[in-house]
């Protein structure tokens, strides 16, 4: 044992719940990331978006990408370095909830999505429920590191 060792904490039975189920949270996260961008429409309509919905997407600002790609990679990432007890996870798991906050605000304040479709109504509340996901995730991870978990 080395003296690096010694002076970390024991790994929680609770970071490897967290862990893997932010891996799949963030996972399915990756799955919409890619398969919007490689198969936009035809990914769009296998999901049950509708025309507006779909017009609404395709005319999203370029820029909007940036905090989008931060959102999704920064969370996946920062679930790995969270597994492997990394440190960088919070910094991470800062960058994946500042990208979740400004598509938020852009979605909810600035241009807002036609009301979605029939039996899609949970679709106008998940911007909410990623950004609260994403806080806790940030929030796990700081604990975590401030108790000495990740080095």
């Amino acid at each position: 044992m080395t003296v690096a060792d010694s002076m970390t904490a024991k790994t929680p039975w609770h970071l490897w719940v967290v862990g893997v189920l932010g891996l799949l949270w963030n996972g399915f996260g990756a799955f919409d990331f890619i398969s919007t961008t490689t198969r936009g429409e035809a990914y769009f309509r296998e999901s049950g978006f509708d025309q507006p919905m779909i017009d609404y997407f395709n005319a999203m600002p370029t820029w909007m990408y940036v905090p989008w790609t931060l959102g999704v990679w920064g969370a996946v990432i920062g679930t790995i370095l969270l597994l492997v007890r990394r440190k960088w996870a919070v910094h991470a798991f800062a960058l994946s909830f500042l990208g979740a906050l400004v598509s938020l605000v852009y979605g909810k304040f600035i241009d807002a999505p036609p009301p979605p479709p029939p039996g899609m109504e949970m679709m106008q509340w998940m911007p909410f429920v990623i950004l609260a996901i994403a806080a806790f995730l940030l929030w796990y991870a700081w604990s975590m590191a401030k108790k000495g978990v990740l080095r």
